[in-house]
């Protein structure tokens, strides 16, 4: 977990550094970005009792790694010590299993946790673990989906988008699914993980 979590670390730094040099002193809203967040989250789960929704589970996955994105990003900012921060991260994530929630608790539980990061401003990384739990996340998974939403990120800002250059349609797929069958034939555990990654989305939108 420890290597797993300088990785992470090390990739946000480098994105928001990418987007800002010298982001640590602009006090960004990144508490404000994590409850939109949430608010998004919850629509994919469904919450309106006046009519029928089933959850979105794969996307309400995929908003809790843009979340935890946010999230690092505070720890970054708000810990500047390295060693402190791998063992908040470390404890406050070692009980992650996947499980399942009872809906409505799993509502509660976010809204529990938007409250925390709208009030305190404050990432509490505990309540964002049992948020994995409770959609059947683990580590692993959570490890896996933000390198690679990190790495896709990335290859779009060296190929063009923000100047709008950049395609997003590949040999008749959305960058998205290519990421996803890339990922799955890597090793995730292994150190050039995200490299390798990176590498394997540039030959594809070569030949796309």
């Amino acid at each position: 977990m420890r290597a797993q979590l300088e990785n992470m670390l090390s990739l946000q730094d480098s994105m928001n550094t990418k987007v800002n040099p010298d982001w640590r002193a602009q006090n960004f809203a990144w508490y404000r970005a994590i409850w939109v967040e949430c608010a998004e989250l919850l629509d994919h789960y469904g919450w309106k009792w006046w009519k029928k929704q089933q959850p979105d589970v794969e996307q309400v996955r995929l908003e809790l790694i843009d979340i935890w994105h946010f999230g690092l990003s505070m720890v970054l900012a708000d810990q500047p010590d390295p060693e402190a921060r791998l063992a908040y991260l470390a404890k406050a994530l070692a009980d992650v299993t996947p499980g399942e929630a009872e809906p409505e608790i799993f509502r509660q539980q976010l809204e529990a946790f938007a409250g925390e990061v709208i009030t305190h401003k404050r990432f509490s990384v505990s309540q964002f673990g049992a948020l994995l739990s409770a959609v059947g996340m683990s580590f692993d998974d959570l490890y896996t989906g933000y390198v690679g939403k990190n790495v896709l990120n990335f290859f779009r800002q060296d190929h063009g988008y923000k100047d709008g250059s950049y395609r997003k349609v590949w040999a008749g797929r959305e960058d998205n699914e290519h990421l996803v069958e890339v990922v799955q034939t890597l090793d995730h555990t292994a150190p050039d993980f995200a490299e390798a990654l990176y590498q394997a989305l540039a030959k594809r939108y070569t030949a796309g």
